[in-house]
């Protein structure tokens, strides 16, 4: 009997402890929710001025290299390309030569002074050419003499002929008097057209179309020359 008065009075106590544990933990848990709502309510700081800017830094070292790509693939085939074919021309070299004569004293009114005989090469180059020497005409009354060049014998038609003429005017017959000046005068110009090979290059003598001839001389007392060169157009 003695016995369950122990046992029922430990279970009494029991049951008035652990009810009251339980009433602790939620109070306990209830004062710290309202800590958390009291610090979030009033105890956070109020946002300062924005800072400066602060510098660049240091550039970084350089990285790991990556690994190498995958092979892109072929592209699609082309059309077919034409067929040139590539020309390659020689430098041009000088081509000229010079023909000369000591006093050629020569007294013809009309036909061929002298001639030189010129090797061309390409036949799309031009001809320069030049006859220098004494030239002189005498007359009474006006009369007018031409010099000129041909080519093979024919006068340059690319573009003109190369030429030159005296004209004299006595201009004083009542003192009967004739002028007999002898003159170094040049003859020179650019032919065109001139095909390629042997070229016999000459001077001629003539009349100035209507005009009256007089007495003409070429190369008196004097060396005369004649310049012949090859030019690229």
């Amino acid at each position: 009997m003695e016995q369950l008065t122990v046992t029922a009075g430990l279970l009494v106590f029991l049951c008035l402890t652990f009810p009251c544990q339980g009433a602790e933990r939620i109070k306990n848990r209830g004062l710290r929710q309202k800590d958390v709502e009291y610090v979030d309510k009033y105890s956070s700081c109020l946002q300062g001025p924005q800072g400066m800017t602060g510098r660049d830094g240091n550039p970084g070292v350089n990285g790991i290299p990556g690994t190498p790509g995958v092979p892109g693939r072929d592209g699609a085939k082309g059309e077919k390309g034409e067929c040139v074919s590539e020309i390659f021309e020689e430098p041009w070299r000088p081509n000229y030569k010079q023909c000369a004569w000591n006093s050629l004293n020569y007294g013809i009114d009309l036909g061929k002074i002298t001639e030189c005989t010129f090797t061309k090469l390409r036949s799309d180059s031009a001809l320069r050419v030049l006859f220098s020497g004494s030239l002189r005409l005498k007359c009474k009354t006006a009369c007018c003499q031409r010099w000129y060049f041909t080519f093979n014998g024919a006068e340059c038609s690319g573009p003109l002929p190369i030429e030159s003429i005296i004209y004299l005017d006595q201009g004083s017959p009542e003192l009967n008097s004739t002028i007999n000046i002898h003159r170094t005068t040049s003859v020179e110009g650019l032919c065109e057209g001139v095909r390629a090979g042997l070229v016999d290059v000459a001077i001629w003598v003539g009349t100035c179309g209507d005009y009256p001839r007089g007495d003409a001389s070429t190369g008196w007392n004097s060396v005369s020359r004649m310049i012949i060169e090859e030019l690229p157009k």
